[in-house]
């Protein structure tokens, strides 16, 4: 007897559900579906764009299995990129902010990879420029998520069509939190060419607010894969309502997930407060176990 054919941890990246809500959007004649990004491998949205980057550097001959791989990371595409990195034969430098969760450091650690943290004060631009300090050295090569086109790329060639596929076509509104902004970008791309009345909607930060994940960056730093022109309408969210909805996210829906996609949905609860007959689907990102230390769940 012939033995079946078996996939490799990379075969599972994508694919990931499209759950509707039961309680939090209340009584209504809108459908809120959430797109579950934890149930990838390495428990993210990041593991699309991580072995996207990976897999088209390596075509283009930039790297080769054994090169080192340095990328600054608030910490999901970090720990998607110590799991490809470890599946693909190469070693891993990242650069990360002291005040990111134990649990993601632990986690890329876990991975083998190396992790340099920068002060908490400079934030992500602090680890931005840490990396490329290191890559002027010759310790490695940046991938670089933030300039990247294999970032929005992975979303335009999975995460859109999957929910296009998994809706019917009949999605009127996409809510996507907006970090480095690969996404929002790549996902956009692909509804709009499907269907250009779908609405994008982009989640940033108010001012103060302090949410992994959900960024507003300054010029100087702006990711260069983002265009604003690809976002329908931008809505702002406090770190106050990311971490309430991620709480009731989790109390009231059995889905366990972390400030940013608590951002995201807070936005597609109000603007299913404000539609109807309307298909809402927004991306949670992540899992929340690996927010557990931040007290967010206290």
């Amino acid at each position: 007897m012939a033995l079946p054919t078996f996939n490799y941890l990379e075969d599972f990246v994508g694919r990931t559900p499209l759950v509707r809500l039961k309680r939090l959007p209340g009584h209504t004649s809108n459908t809120v579906l959430v797109k579950l990004e934890g149930n990838n491998p390495g428990g993210s949205v990041k593991d699309r764009p991580a072995l996207s980057m990976i897999r088209h550097a390596e075509a283009r001959g930039r790297i080769k299995p054994g090169d080192t791989l340095i990328e600054p990371t608030s910490g999901n595409t970090g720990i998607g990129l110590a799991m490809a990195a470890t599946m693909m034969g190469y070693k891993l430098i990242l650069v990360m902010p002291e005040n990111s969760s134990a649990e993601r450091v632990l986690t890329m650690r876990a991975y083998g990879a190396e992790v340099v943290l920068t002060p908490a004060a400079l934030s992500m631009p602090g680890s931005i420029d840490e990396a490329r300090r290191l890559e002027a050295e010759g310790v490695g090569v940046i991938l670089d998520q933030f300039a990247n086109p294999d970032n929005p790329l992975a979303h335009y060639e999975s995460t859109g069509p999957e929910i296009w596929q998994d809706t019917a076509g009949t999605i009127t509104h996409f809510v996507s939190s907006m970090g480095t902004t690969g996404t929002i970008m790549g996902t956009s791309r692909f509804l709009k060419e499907m269907n250009p009345a779908v609405q994008i909607v982009g989640v940033q930060p108010e001012p103060g607010s302090q949410i992994p994940g959900i960024r507003k960056w300054e010029d100087e730093y702006l990711p260069k894969i983002c265009d604003f022109t690809a976002i329908d309408r931008l809505e702002h969210v406090t770190q106050a309502e990311a971490e309430e909805t991620a709480r009731r996210l989790a109390r009231e829906e059995g889905i366990l997930a972390g400030p940013s996609s608590g951002g995201a949905l807070a936005v597609a609860l109000k603007l299913s407060a404000q539609l109807e007959n309307a298909v809402i689907v927004s991306i949670v990102c992540d899992r929340g176990d690996r927010y557990l230390s931040t007290g967010v769940f206290g």
